[in-house]
């Protein structure tokens, strides 16, 4: 399988660490509200890069983080009047009712950051002590200076970066460029006791500590969403590289953006869309379908001409599946024939070479077509014996398996 690698900006051969053992860290969300339209994007894209792993015969460890503890999570349950511990958990339980509907599989291990502080200190303090990081009336910052591939990620020179960064006059910080690992409490928020007083995490060094502790220095593949490349997965990179000394992630993949109506999706333009409201009106599997009909990196125009595509064409498949089972019922006795064997063999490498294509989806579900097609005319033919129906539907089942539809 080759995939598009954002670190490297080209495609590659994806070659785990380990021989037939491939081990992903997925940013999860930030659990203050409902999921929208766009985090359910990497959610379905990852769990098909996931299915088609396991498909191809590799065992694959999954981890998926919860962000818990957060602005956002303090800022609402500020308004609600709750603990933001109550406000996060709940949020988590309505992640999963989503995620369980789109059909995406739990990961291995959904770590949450106030249940890994202890890590997350860990790592803060070596950064420290190694003079990678310095504290500022509370706050611990990451020295950007002292990481001389800082940018290598987004593939912008440290020079730029500072040309274009806030400088605050009241800044505590070295640099505009240096981020916070660690951050003062203030009154009213949660906190954690630490070295440098009582305070919480910076968002940033939470998917570092949790990453390696729980899949080792070095990633396999680390994936999200476009809009982490930065600063959120450039800073997870400096700071997991200067605490271990070893690279953090051998490949980067990141998912295109979805537009509302050809317009960046915005609370105040009034065009945001919970994956929940959505559900109510077409379903889970549409929207799922929705996300994998294009290729990940592609950019997405949500609006309802394409839901409505999409309802249609998932349609056509259960179609097509019902009609096979029908006429399974119904078949003569008897085996698939040759013929048949090689035109299955040819739908399902015609699946592989698109899937093996930096996760074509798109493609791979025209073979899924093409293979519908097929099966629609067999089972019309009341001579075709049962045993080609069946192998038929087998490989359709196991084709849709892959996609989560």
């Amino acid at each position: 399988m080759h995939i598009y690698n954002t670190l490297t900006r080209k495609k590659e051969e994806l070659v785990p660490i380990e021989p037939n053992h491939i081990r992903i860290y997925a940013c999860g969300p930030t659990v203050y509200n409902y999921i929208h339209i766009g985090n359910a994007r990497p959610i379905c894209a990852f769990d098909v890069l996931r299915r088609y792993l396991k498909y191809r015969g590799y065992e694959v460890t999954y981890v998926q983080n919860f962000t818990d503890v957060d602005d956002k999570i303090i800022r609402r349950a500020n308004e609600e009047g709750v603990p933001a511990s109550e406000l996060s958990e709940r949020y988590i339980q309505e992640y999963k009712t989503d995620a369980h509907g789109l059909n995406v599989m739990d990961a291995d291990i959904h770590p949450k950051v106030t249940e890994n502080m202890d890590l997350i200190i860990d790592m803060v303090k070596k950064l420290v002590e190694s003079g990678h990081a310095y504290e500022s009336n509370g706050d611990v910052y990451f020295r950007t200076t002292s990481f001389s591939d800082y940018g290598k990620l987004s593939g912008q020179p440290m020079e730029e970066l500072q040309a274009g960064a806030r400088i605050d006059v009241n800044d505590q910080k070295e640099n505009p460029l240096d981020f916070a690992v660690w951050k003062a409490a203030k009154p009213g928020e949660p906190y954690w006791e630490s070295p440098w007083g009582k305070g919480r995490p910076g968002w940033h060094i939470e998917c570092s500590a949790m990453s390696t502790h729980y899949l080792g220095d070095t990633l396999d593949l680390h994936c999200g969403g476009q809009d982490l490349i930065f600063p959120h997965h450039e800073n997870e990179i400096a700071q997991s590289e200067a605490a271990t000394g070893k690279a953090f992630s051998h490949y980067w993949m990141h998912n295109g953006y979805i537009n509302i109506d050809n317009k960046k999706m915005s609370k105040s333009l009034g065009n945001f869309f919970t994956v929940r409201e959505v559900a109510e009106q077409y379903g889970y599997e549409v929207i799922r379908y929705m996300m994998i009909q294009a290729h990940y990196r592609s950019p997405i125009n949500y609006c309802k001409e394409l839901l409505d595509a999409c309802k249609a064409s998932l349609e056509r498949l259960y179609t097509c599946r019902n009609t096979l089972d029908r006429a399974i019922a119904a078949a003569p006795a008897g085996d698939c024939s040759e013929a048949a064997k090689e035109l299955f063999a040819q739908r399902e490498q015609q699946f592989i070479t698109a899937m093996d294509d930096d996760l074509n989806t798109a493609d791979g579900i025209t073979a899924l077509f093409e293979l519908a097609r097929e099966l629609n005319r067999m089972s019309a033919d009341a001579t075709t014996p049962k045993g080609q129906l069946e192998a038929g539907a087998k490989l359709f089942d196991s084709l849709t398996d892959v996609l989560g539809i």
